[in-house]
């Protein structure tokens, strides 16, 4: 299924200039509410080993979480690796995933950074930009900025804060765990996003759509406690 892309730019390209991209890229973002409340939702992650780059997408049907399609691509590392700018490296393989799906999400989550970013554009806005479509950014660890540790009961947030500005929230999924770090990507508010992430987590500190979509890159296939339909 091919998706045209919006603000395309070419991927072969130096450090020095993918800065200039994410520059440009970051003042297209949109922090508005959702127009419609989603019924697909995808979560996409990637897998790096040596030059090699795995991208999986899981697309889940919503409010049941069952896995209604998804999708890999493998294939070489065509960028260096550069803090800040690992979009760069996996958002084509990314791209190349989606691709193959025949069921096309309303939303996207991403095991990546959105707005909590020293550019203001992680993965999850880099995607959301170039397909228009609402995007949140759930990564396991903190890129920038600093936020006092949320409560430990489930759905305790703090805010994210990088130079003055609040780039995302600290969130507590589930109680007695480690939280996650959520930020706007595209096409969605913060509070939204938030909210998001907890309805789509179940029984485990990630959201389904993004832990599915690490296991699928890391192991080539979804768990067998996945629920199809």
């Amino acid at each position: 299924m091919n998706h045209p892309l919006h603000h395309a730019h070419g991927w072969a390209v130096t450090p020095t200039e993918a800065v200039a991209i994410q520059r440009q890229l970051a003042g297209l973002v949109v922090e508005t509410p959702l127009r419609h409340a989603p019924q697909r939702v995808a979560g996409v992650d990637m897998s790096v080993r040596d030059d090699r780059v795995r991208a999986a997408v899981v697309v889940l049907d919503v409010p049941g979480l069952q896995v209604i399609d998804h999708a890999t691509w493998e294939g070489p590392v065509q960028f260096p690796y550069v803090p800040g700018l690992l979009s760069f490296r996996e958002v084509p393989a990314v791209l190349a995933a989606l691709d193959q799906l025949t069921q096309w999400p309303d939303l996207i989550v991403a095991d990546a950074q959105g707005r909590a970013h020293p550019r203001r554009l992680g993965l999850a806005c880099h995607l959301g930009v170039l397909l228009d479509l609402p995007t949140v950014g759930v990564a396991k660890s903190r890129l920038t900025g600093h936020a006092d540790d949320p409560a430990d009961e489930q759905g305790s947030a703090t805010p994210l804060v990088d130079r003055g500005e609040q780039v995302g929230v600290v969130l507590r999924t589930r109680a007695g765990v480690r939280p996650v770090y959520v930020s706007v990507g595209n096409r969605i508010t913060l509070e939204e996003a938030v909210a998001w992430v907890l309805r789509l987590t179940t029984r485990y500190r990630l959201p389904e759509p993004t832990r599915l979509a690490h296991h699928l890159s890391k192991f080539g296939e979804l768990p067998r406690s996945a629920s199809h339909r």
